[in-house]
């Protein structure tokens, strides 16, 4: 009998040798046995699949690790991970986070015990507070907040933090809103909120989709994200919305 997880976490990999903590995994996944982690190794030049597969090998039944055949971009390797899990076994709920574990394991898998009943959506935010440990670069958190200003009024959405790498979806959602390919390699988290309201339409988003303010998140300096794109991103935006507007217009 397959067995029933109650979450999959998909972890998209790119030359993470030397970041990938095993510890902090093993730890984990000592605690957590309903809890699926799919590794995406995106056609790394390093001995990534190699760590993954050490870690595979320790809990052959919590962690699959699978390779794209060369690298495709965080956007189709966490579709590849998503696409695979579903295909491949039986979960309620399916999530993905960076493989730096900015956001912990285990605050996901809090987070995604929200995602029940009418939630279907619930995906992490980096909201600083007196209550919570929040590290980020002050040069990527005020770059950050413009382009959020922008996602927000591009979605009609009063959204602090779309581009948090923490999204839990139930399993019934995921089957819906990635089987296309994205238009953005880096900003298809705003395409996935485009292809909610698609499906719910703008006012139903407050009830089937939470913001939860992380109680941690660390900014580690290596990003994969280099700070030229803040340039081109305007352009992939532009894309998304003109893509969009587009689908919206011809369901009229």
């Amino acid at each position: 009998m397959t067995k029933l997880f109650d979450l999959c976490i998909v972890i998209p990999c790119y030359n993470e040798e030397k970041r990938l903590d095993k510890n902090r995994m093993f730890n984990f996944l000592n605690l957590e046995q309903d809890v699926l982690l799919c590794f995406v190794n995106d056609g790394s030049s390093d001995n990534t699949i190699g760590v993954l597969d050490e870690i595979k090998n320790k809990y052959p039944n919590n962690v699959e690790a699978i390779s794209t055949q060369k690298n495709v971009g965080k956007a189709e390797a966490v579709r590849t991970g998503i696409l695979h899990c579903n295909t491949h076994f039986k979960h309620q709920k399916i999530a993905y986070l960076d493989a730096d574990l900015a956001t912990t394991l285990e605050e996901c898998f809090e987070i995604s015990k929200v995602v029940k009943d009418e939630t279907i959506f619930a995906f992490g935010s980096r909201i600083q507070k007196i209550d919570n440990h929040i590290e980020r670069k002050m040069f990527r958190f005020l770059v950050g907040r413009i382009i959020a200003t922008f996602i927000s009024n591009q979605l009609k959405l009063n959204v602090y933090d779309t581009q948090c790498g923490c999204k839990i979806f139930k399993s019934e959602l995921s089957e819906k809103i990635f089987t296309e390919k994205f238009i953005s390699k880096w900003l298809f988290d705003v395409e996935l909120f485009h292809r909610i309201i698609k499906i719910y339409g703008e006012e139903k988003m407050c009830k089937i989709a939470k913001e939860i303010p992380l109680k941690s998140w660390i900014d580690y300096d290596d990003s994969k994200v280099k700070m030229t794109y803040f340039f081109k991103l305007w352009l992939d935006l532009y894309r998304i919305k003109k893509h969009y507007n587009q689908l919206k217009n011809k369901a009229v």
